[in-house]
């Protein structure tokens, strides 16, 4: 049964069960008593919830569908590069890392208030099943039972949390599967990462940006260690020189190898992942009621079976699906013009979502929670509601205008005559990533963050004391093991900094490597901050150490983003102009 016939066993629409409370003027949740809607079930292993789905709604293959009972994923370690001597005390020692999200404990008895179904979110994909969950509490044992988790097999961080940036990769398959998508994706497939969107939302919950990766970028997937259905571990081998959508279905790949694969390109590390069929499409765009688009010229293509005249429109359901499939009539005709149409559609769809035609609307929520929690498949670490509903409240912070999607900058494979593939741009795609690594908005945000950054740009202007009068110790805070001694003779040999020694590993590791010095000592850490292509974020004014003589002493701690000595480390604040950007709160007709 596909993800739009999986109704009620009984034949009620849920809707049809909210009832209007005249003492306190809100809708209310009222269920039979004696009914199977509302099951008490006994503990039971999260990621297995979806064994009663069947395989008509499989979204990375049989063999993937079957590992929703393993063991939970497995956290990244976090601890410093060793292979440096000894640190000496500091006053002040290097901030450690946020800790990552804790799973939160299911609410004994969740109350019947209305204005918790309308509770808005945002976002892509990944925002209308948050959504839908924010808003479900009351239907909670119900939409538990209707959601499909795979692990992520170690591949993410474990888990998001409150204080940190926030990354969740989004990934639409070509699997075809359910009732009427035999016309659609490749026949006999296991399917392919068709579409992919790596959604990252600032640490302060100003802005989010969402890269769009083309299905044809040739890359490296690496090995990709997967849980089997007998709880044992196999490792998949990689493939290099490869189409990024092979890391997902081929070879058995699941969601985690997309992930692994998302990390070597950009250097993000993932939190969760949501995977979206042909039925995502349909059945969410139709519980919103349809999404508005807008074509500036007719479009009849017969592969995708989209037949719309120029002009706007209202989508769902099976035309909805055409529209984001189409790409023969659009642009160029290939991938990359319809990345752009799917970009518009998701804009139009967070529009439509934040809408008080829908956040007023309980019938609409809740239809919106139940094709929500049955059209994607998640991470085992967000396979509640009660963890979707934390994500969705983090997610539902920044304003739209604030919500950008960018391409990733490629040109066509050089290596080929007949053009099938594309290759990164050079170096744009990677000032792209740095920025999205190191937190900096693509858009323009309020008033506050400009305020942060002028500070930041205030710490680099004033003089810098010479090379020679430059006082450092440095620290290994995650960098490669032998990062701070080759540091320390790169400065020494290269740049004239000879007032330098090696402190050792840090007390606790950093993302982001960081200079740390007293009032007195800002010519020297601008001068080093010069050497080094350091960014004002990166500069921490606070105290100085005393180093083997009794000298105060700056300390350079070398986080995980050094790429090694004389390499900049400085982010990119400006878009490259390459870049194709958009935000969500514009409206603009595909052409």
């Amino acid at each position: 049964m596909d993800a739009q016939g999986r109704g009620r066993a009984d034949g009620i629409d849920p809707a049809d069960q909210w009832v209007l409370n005249p003492d306190t003027g809100e809708y209310e949740l009222r269920l039979p008593p004696s009914g199977p809607q509302s099951p008490v079930p006994g503990p039971r292993n999260p990621g297995a919830r979806g064994n009663a789905r069947g395989s008509g709604n499989g979204t990375t293959g049989g063999s993937a569908r079957a590992r929703r009972t393993a063991a939970p994923a497995r956290r990244s370690g976090t601890a410093a590069a060793g292979g440096e001597t000894a640190s000496p005390r500091r006053r002040g020692g290097a901030p450690a890392e946020p800790a990552a999200g804790r799973r939160g404990r299911r609410p004994a008895q969740p109350k019947s208030k209305g204005r918790k179904v309308l509770v808005w979110t945002g976002g892509t994909l990944a925002f209308v099943l948050v959504g839908a969950s924010a808003a479900a509490y009351l239907y909670y044992e119900h939409l538990n039972n209707n959601i499909t988790s795979v692990s992520d097999d170690g591949a993410g961080t474990g888990g998001f949390s409150e204080d940190r940036a926030i990354n969740i990769l989004l990934i639409g398959t070509d699997k075809r599967t359910g009732e009427g998508n035999e016309g659609y994706g490749d026949k006999d497939s296991a399917g392919h990462a068709d579409t992919t969107l790596v959604l990252h939302v600032s640490r302060d919950r100003s802005n989010a940006t969402v890269l769009s990766i083309p299905r044809d970028l040739i890359t490296d997937i690496p090995d990709c260690p997967t849980t089997q259905e007998d709880g044992t571990e196999k490792v998949i081998p990689g493939q290099q020189g490869t189409r990024f959508n092979n890391s997902l279905g081929q070879e058995d790949r699941t969601p985690s190898c997309t992930m692994r694969t998302i990390t070597e390109l950009t250097g993000l590390k993932m939190d969760h992942f949501m995977v979206a069929d042909f039925n995502a499409v349909k059945t969410l765009t139709s519980a919103v009621g349809g999404v508005d688009v807008c074509l500036a010229k007719d479009i009849k293509d017969k592969d995708s079976k989209l037949d719309l005249p120029k002009g706007e429109h209202t989508i769902e359901g099976e035309e909805a699906l055409a529209f984001v499939r189409t790409r023969h009539s659009v642009g160029f005709g290939g991938d990359l013009s319809r990345i752009e149409l799917q970009q518009q559609f998701l804009g139009s769809l967070m529009r439509k979502l934040k809408s008080n035609d829908t956040l007023t609307s309980p019938s609409k929520m809740i239809k919106l929670a139940e094709a929500g929690t049955k059209a994607l498949t998640v991470d085992s670490q967000i396979s509640t509601i009660k963890k979707l509903a934390d994500l969705g409240a983090e997610l539902g912070k920044f304003d739209t205008k604030n919500l950008t999607f960018a391409t990733v900058p490629v040109v066509d494979n050089p290596a080929e005559t007949v053009k099938a593939t594309v290759v990164l741009k050079q170096p744009q795609a990677q000032q792209l990533f740095a920025m999205v690594r190191d937190d900096v908005s693509l858009t323009e945000v309020k008033q506050q963050k400009k305020k942060e950054k002028d500070a930041e740009a205030a710490r680099l202007k004033g003089s810098k004391a010479p090379a020679s009068e430059v006082r450092v110790r440095i620290l290994n805070g995650g960098a490669v093991a032998g990062s701070a001694q080759e540091t320390l003779s790169w400065l020494q040999v290269e740049e004239g900094v000879t007032k330098s020694e090696n402190g050792g590993n840090a007390p606790a590791p950093l993302a982001k490597t960081t200079l740390e010095y007293a009032p007195g000592q800002a010519d020297q850490a601008r001068r080093l901050a010069a050497i080094l292509g350091l960014s004002g974020a990166a500069m921490k004014p606070g105290e100085s150490v005393d180093n083997a003589q009794g000298l105060p002493t700056m300390t350079l701690t070398l986080g995980k983003d050094f790429k090694g000595a004389g390499v900049p480390l400085t982010t990119p604040l400006k878009v490259p102009d390459d870049v194709r950007k958009s935000t969500a709160d514009k409206v603009e007709c595909a052409k």
